[in-house]
């Protein structure tokens, strides 16, 4: 059930939640990290009748919305699938699209992160990424380092895989360097190479649109996540429908294997 100090210190005339919506919810079993893969944006946009790039300029709209709604459940992390290593296999005009998105997502946001406290990560290979993106990705990084309400980490030219492999790389080389003894080796050091080893593995995983699979992401780090699958296209998706999955995962008895 909801403890009232905690539900006291979330609402303001400015919440997404009512009372009424948490009285079932318990923040002291609010997931850590949450990560999402927002799938759907394109099935979306040919429901519309309109053009993926509207669907993902409508996807990439959600974003903020969502993570002010994890923020209010007591999520101290939310990571987005935004971009995988295989999306350079889309057409160049789509990829094109994401990138402009993304850099005019960043910039439009900042202010909006400053407000909400959210300080701004990513994930990912950002060697292949434009240029005039990845200065925009390390500034809005430098204007949010401060805030420490919650974390908003994009994955971008990200994939479970590419980040096995980067991991060994690196942690190869240091066994090389003898800074790293080989026989030292375990599964917490390795995961101590991974992108995401300043955020934790993610407690929850939810994807939507209905489809059925993890598509190469942080398939090291989910080895014990819940998932939630969800029917409702990502543009569609609303903080009612991430508050459903997150009781949804209260529910659920976390043994991790014992």
């Amino acid at each position: 059930m909801v403890n009232s100090t905690a539900l006291f210190s979330v609402l303001s005339p400015t919440s997404i939640y009512q009372s009424e919506d948490l009285s079932d919810y318990d923040f002291a079993l609010a997931p850590a990290h949450v990560a999402i893969i927002p799938d759907g944006n394109r099935r979306w946009a040919k429901k519309q009748q309109t053009s993926p790039k509207v669907g993902h300029t409508e996807g990439a709209d959600n974003f903020i919305e969502i993570v002010k709604s994890c923020k209010e459940l007591g999520v101290k992390v939310v990571t987005f699938y935004t971009f995988s290593t295989e999306n350079w296999a889309r057409s160049q005009d789509e990829v094109q699209v994401l990138m402009w998105l993304l850099d005019i997502y960043l910039t439009e946001q900042r202010q909006t992160m400053l407000d909400l406290g959210i300080q701004f990560e990513t994930i990912g290979d950002l060697s292949k990424i434009p240029l005039n993106v990845v200065e925009t990705i390390a500034e809005t990084k430098r204007i949010t380092e401060q805030c420490d309400q919650i974390r908003m980490v994009l994955a971008i030219n990200y994939g479970g895989r590419d980040d096995i492999c980067r991991a060994v790389q690196r942690l190869v080389k240091d066994a090389m360097g003898k800074q790293l003894d080989p026989e030292s080796i375990t599964e917490e050091v390795l995961g101590q190479y991974l992108d995401t080893a300043p955020f934790g593995d993610p407690d929850l995983l939810i994807r939507t649109s209905g489809e059925l699979r993890i598509s190469n992401f942080l398939l090291w780090q989910i080895s014990y996540s819940e998932m939630y699958i969800s029917d409702v296209l990502w543009p569609d998706f609303t903080p009612h429908h991430l508050l459903e999955a997150i009781c949804d995962y209260q529910k659920r008895k976390r043994r991790l294997g014992g």
